[in-house]
Formats: structure tokens, C-alpha cells, sequence
């Protein structure tokens, strides 16, 4: 076994980092968020783009819901998806989903009795397969097979009794929907977990605008000082007093309500703290020796400032990059709830306790429950990353 003596600084870090539980904690629900946003549509019951199936009927269920659906095939033809495409968008299903208590055959039909208590009758080839309705022409022969043009008006022929087990095998399903239904009949697990990538992608983006934002100003600032720093801690002194979000409300109103530019605007508003601790950090290290030698050596200011004074602040940096990360997902959050964030359908967890928020007193509170515990638990994860990462950077830390 390795001797603490002889771990390298970095190598103590990490340590100090693994034996930290709430953050190791942290880093686990954070790696879980980021495999359910890259596998995305491919483990959601709900494959539909945007997980926007909505089935009326079924619409403010409670978690672990369950009843039985006939499949119906739609008549019109979907196209082939590759795996990655509908891994990143979803896909069109080709099916009709009907929320029924119960069945039975006729000669050439299947009757359903809905869940809101109509009674409804859909002939054989309609549920298997895609029809087209102008050139319908069904006929039923001798009580064992039906006839019916497809969408190219060819001629089909189809058994009845095999048809009728088909139906029963492949178009008649038990559906679950383990976290409820919203108020549209939309799958609230499927829509959670296609909402995380709003959530990380948002952090991620804001988290990079500010650190390009503000490690550039910061260390500018705290570099060359004088006339530079005076107009750039004006500039930061600016930005700070004005409320993040009347900010954000701003820059959307003024660049349109588009994804990428709410992503701009939460990132146009995050660098200011970046470039203060740069700033700070930069002004201690430029008196230091080792700047004094590079500045001998005749290196340019750039060099000195990306070569040798920003590797030596990249702890705190990673500190309050892991603290925007978290503010960026509650500001998102908030902007989609107030209505200026994210358009429906597109999920966000935001836009979804919006529209849960007024049942909370209403007898369903779990509605709201869900999404904000997500965005607690997110939060949370990224807070609790950050002082694990600012505890294990400290050189002071015993064991």
C-alpha cells in the first residue's frame, strides 16, 4: 500500500475527496443525472419527442397507476428511426394508445368498452396494421378472412382468427405509470427524466460562458491593475447590483425566447463571481517568485497569466464552478416557472411544477412534490460536489 507521504498534492486531493461521504453522494446522483440524459428517450416509457403523449382519460393520476390499453395502429406511415436518433429525439409511435376496461370480437371488429365509459368498435386490419381510409374497400369473406387495401392499394387479405389472437397477444397491454399523469394525461416519469437534460445542459453552458467570461476579466483585472482593473471592477460592480433575475428577464426579452438564448442569458449573468475570485486570487500570486522568474525570462503577459498564474487557481475556480452549476439549475427552474423559461412541451422541471404547483393543495400534492424534490436533490448534489471539492483543495485539512 502506498504511504500518504508519497502521494503527489493532486493524489491527496482525491482522497480527501473519496472519503468525504455527502459529496461522494453528490457525484453519484450527478453521474446518474448525466446516464439518464445521454441514454434519454431510450429508457423513458414514453418514446414520443418531448414525451408529449397525452391520453386524456387518464390525466392527474396518482403514482403506480395502471389500466389496460388497445393499441391502435395509426393509419398513416412512420418513418425509420436510426438508434441514435431516437436515443437524442424520440420517435413518432406508430400506434394509437386507447385506455379501455374491456373487449370483445365480433366477425370482423373489436369492441371496447372505454375507460370513460363509451363503447367503441374498430375492424381487424384497422388495429394491426395502417390503412388507407380512401381506398378502404373491406370486405369479410365467408367469416374466416378479411379483405382491405393498404396504403399502396394493393390487395390484403388477412385470417380473422389470427388476427384476433395477434390482438390479443400484441395490442391489448397493461400500461403503468409509476410516477402518475399530469393534467394533459402525459407521463410524468417519462417527462422527469428527459428534464434532466434542460437541467445539466443549462448548468453546463452557464458554468462555461462564466468561466470564459470570467477567468478572462478576473485575471485582466487582477494582472495589469490600474486604469484596466478600475474599468473591468466597474463593470463587475455594474452587473452585481442589478437582481440576477430582472437580468435574465432582459437579455430574453431583448435576444427572444429561444433555448439557446435562455441558456445565454443564465450564462451572462454568472460570471461576475468568477471574475471577482480571479481577480483576488491573480493580485496575490502576481508578487510571487515565480511570476517575478517568468517575467525575467521575458515571457509575454499572456503566457504568465494562462501558463503559470491560472493552473495555480483552478481549486477555488472548481469550487464556484461546481456553486453556478447549481445556481444555474434553480435560476432555469424558476425562469420555466414563472413562464419565461423553457416552451412546452419541451420538459423542464420547471414548466412542470408550474403546471403542478395549484394541485399541491388540491388533494394531489405528490404532482408537485416530484419535480421539486428533482430540483432539490439536483441542487443539493452540486452543493454538496462543491465543498467536498473546496475541503479536499485545502491544504490545512488533516486526515
Amino acid at each position: 500500500m502506498i504511504e500518504n507521504k508519497t502521494l503527489s498534492p493532486n493524489q491527496k486531493a482525491m482522497q480527501r475527496l473519496w472519503r468525504n461521504r455527502p459529496a461522494v453522494f453528490g457525484l453519484i446522483i450527478i453521474a446518474l443525472c448525466l446516464l439518464i440524459a445521454v441514454l434519454g428517450y431510450l429508457i423513458t416509457p414514453d418514446k414520443s419527442p418531448d414525451a408529449n403523449e397525452q391520453v386524456s382519460e387518464v390525466a392527474l393520476k396518482q403514482p403506480g397507476f395502471s389500466l389496460t390499453m388497445l393499441r391502435v395502429t395509426k393509419n398513416k406511415m412512420v418513418e425509420n428511426q436510426s438508434f441514435f436518433a431516437t436515443m437524442l429525439f424520440g420517435k413518432q409511435s406508430a400506434f394509437e394508445n386507447i385506455p379501455i376496461t374491456d373487449y370483445s370480437f365480433s366477425s370482423d371488429s373489436v369492441h371496447v368498452y372505454t375507460y370513460v365509459g363509451d363503447t367503441l368498435a374498430y375492424s381487424l386490419p384497422d388495429v394491426v396494421n395502417a390503412i388507407s381510409i380512401k381506398n378502404i374497400n373491406m370486405q369479410n369473406i365467408d367469416n374466416q378472412n378479411i379483405t382491405y387495401n393498404d396504403f399502396e392499394n394493393k390487395k390484403c387479405i388477412l385470417n380473422i382468427k389470427e388476427t384476433q389472437e395477434k390482438i390479443k397477444e400484441a395490442h391489448i397491454f397493461q400500461k403503468s405509470y409509476y410516477l402518475g399523469t399530469d393534467k394533459f394525461g402525459r407521463c410524468m416519469l417519462s417527462r422527469l427524466l428527459i428534464g434532466v437534460r434542460i437541467s445539466l445542459l443549462v448548468g453546463l453552458i452557464a458554468v462555461v460562458i462564466s468561466l470564459l467570461i470570467g477567468i478572462t476579466l478576473g485575471a485582466l483585472a487582477g494582472f495589469y491593475g490600474g486604469k484596466v482593473d478600475d474599468f473591468i471592477l466597474l463593470l463587475i460592480n455594474v452587473i452585481w447590483s442589478i437582481p440576477t433575475v430582472l437580468l435574465v428577464f432582459a437579455i430574453v426579452l431583448a435576444l427572444g425566447r429561444s433555448v439557446g438564448n435562455i441558456f445565454l442569458a443564465v450564462g451572462l449573468t454568472m460570471w461576475v463571481e468568477v471574475a471577482r475570485l480571479v481577480r483576488g486570487q491573480v493580485m496575490t500570486l502576481r508578487t510571487v517568485q515565480f511570476v517575478e522568474a517568468a517575467q525575467s525570462f521575458g515571457y509575454s503577459s499572456m503566457r504568465i497569466i494562462f501558463k503559470h498564474l491560472l493552473p495555480n487557481i483552478l481549486g477555488p475556480v472548481m469550487v464556484i464552478a461546481a456553486s453556478n452549476f447549481a445556481t444555474a439549475i434553480l435560476l432555469e427552474a424558476g425562469l420555466s416557472y414563472l413562464g419565461f423559461g423553457i416552451r412546452p412541451p419541451t420538459p423542464s422541471w420547471g414548466t412542470m411544477l408550474n403546471e403542478t404547483y395549484g394541485y399541491a393543495i388540491s388533494g394531489k400534492p405528490i404532482l408537485a412534490l416530484i419535480p421539486a424534490f428533482a430540483i432539490m436533490l439536483l441542487v443539493l448534489s452540486f452543493n454538496l460536489l462543491g465543498n467536498g471539492i473546496r475541503d479536499a483543495l485545502d491544504v490545512k485539512s488533516k486526515g
